[in-house]
């Protein structure tokens, strides 16, 4: 029997042509393999520029892996430049055109048939390679645009409240700027961070490790073309600076965040770590799966009203199915066509103020909630603050205990019927050092 070609997927793959989410990845042995600085398996005129660990850009096909340089090199691509690289910054930063143009040269690599036998080689297993934070975070941002999140935070801490949301949630969508050094990629453990904390029944602080380590399912959007200093970036122009999206999960400690956030916002409870994917969606690949957001409320000012006619005609929202796992079970599947501020939106908000956009910039929606409990993002929510435990096969469980691994995964709807796979985002808690 003949082996199968990994060009030849089977019906319904969410890794088919149509999606073809980038990374970066090490093939196996690279590190002890390759001489310090060349890339490993790629002569010097290929293009690839030298990576100590054998880095270079991947595209996900199927259950593979295409070394996009080096498929550029063998085709003659003008694009060798930008693909044979050990990040994916030199692409982000090529801007929207160029970003179609590589997306169509590489859909054509893997599906015309003269191209099969040059291709093929260059497919690697995904089991056998090393995947990398696939680009250089410059900034990142969080925001909280969830409103059945935020609800469920403000009836939680703000119970006598005449209403759950903060005065100003409808109004501009609130975020707060975190640690880009701590951004690190799926499958990276995660060490419970230590710092002050103090409950209503403690006279004093004490310092120790977190007790309520969290989850927040989220979406991160990531920025390629920069925008200038002081010129902010309008509703319209969203796709023209982001390129893709991926899955993101900020981790919080909450008894941390609870006495620090006071007056002026996360700090401690959040910056020890965010895990990323190591796929990167293209925003062209999830055309299919732009939706309406949530109804307005409230009037939004002209730099954030997007039912204007200039964008009404795409849509702010998507609709990406997220699941929420703990060591293997589900525990939430939160609907993010339910964010009620866009990732456009967001965009225009960060910048309105003339702060500029850098390539590797990184935002992230905020925990995704839905209405109902199945669909809350966090185990602040999952356990109302503890209070109702959740039961799962290996034990009860209100916040994180050390060992346990959370995996987000996603997937949207794609053109004629299919799915375009997000990929997912792990992380196991380890024991903290303080």
């Amino acid at each position: 029997m003949s082996e199968q070609n990994p060009l030849d997927l089977p019906e319904g793959d969410p890794f088919g042509p149509h999606n073809l989410p980038y990374g970066v990845f090490s093939p196996a042995g690279s590190a002890t393999d390759s001489a310090p600085g060349s890339a490993p398996g790629s002569a010097p005129a290929d293009g690839h520029v030298a990576a100590r660990d054998g880095r270079r850009v991947g595209v996900r096909l199927g259950s593979y892996v295409l070394d996009a340089g080096a498929a550029a090199a063998a085709l003659g691509s003008p694009y060798v430049s930008l693909l044979a690289q050990p990040t994916l910054g030199p692409l982000l930063a090529a801007g929207r055109r160029t970003w179609s143009d590589v997306r169509r040269a590489l859909t054509a690599w893997v599906t015309v048939p003269a191209h099969r036998d040059i291709v093929r080689p260059l497919l690697h297993p995904l089991s056998d390679v090393t995947l990398h934070l696939p680009f250089e975070v410059a900034d990142y941002v969080d925001f909280y645009a969830s409103e059945h999140h935020a609800s469920n935070l403000g009836r939680m801490f703000r119970p006598d409240a005449p209403t759950p949301l903060t005065p100003n949630w409808k109004h501009l969508p609130i975020g707060y700027h975190g640690r880009s050094g701590t951004v690190v990629v799926s499958g990276t453990d995660v060490v419970r961070p230590a710092g002050q904390r103090k409950t209503p029944a403690d006279t004093a602080p004490v310092f120790g490790p977190s007790t309520k380590l969290d989850i927040e399912a989220e979406v991160g959007f990531v920025v390629g073309a920069p925008s200038t200093l002081g010129t902010p970036v309008p509703l319209a122009d969203f796709r023209e600076h982001v390129f893709g999206l991926c899955l993101l999960n900020d981790w919080s400690a909450r008894d941390l965040q609870a006495w620090e956030y006071v007056p002026l916002g996360p700090f401690l409870g959040k910056s020890f770590a965010t895990s990323v994917s190591a796929w990167v969606t293209p925003l062209e690949a999830l055309d299919a799966a732009r939706v309406v957001p949530p109804a307005r409320t409230e009037p939004l000012l002209p730099y954030l009203d997007d039912s204007a006619e200039s964008v009404a005609d795409e849509p702010g929202g998507y609709d990406l199915r997220i699941t929420v796992s703990l060591n293997g079970h589900v525990i939430s599947e939160p609907p993010f066509s339910t964010v009620y501020w866009t990732a456009a939106q967001q965009l225009a908000h960060m910048t309105v103020n003339g702060a500029s956009l850098r390539t590797g910039d990184l935002y992230g929606s905020g925990t995704v909630s839905g209405p109902s409990p199945e669909q809350f993002g966090s185990l602040i929510e999952l356990t109302w603050n503890g209070r109702d435990p959740l039961e799962l096969p290996d034990g009860k469980r209100t916040f994180l205990e050390d060992g346990d691994v959370v995996t987000m995964t996603a997937w949207a709807p794609g053109p004629d019927g299919t799915r375009v796979g997000l990929g997912e985002v792990t992380g196991r808690i380890a024991p903290s050092g303080g």
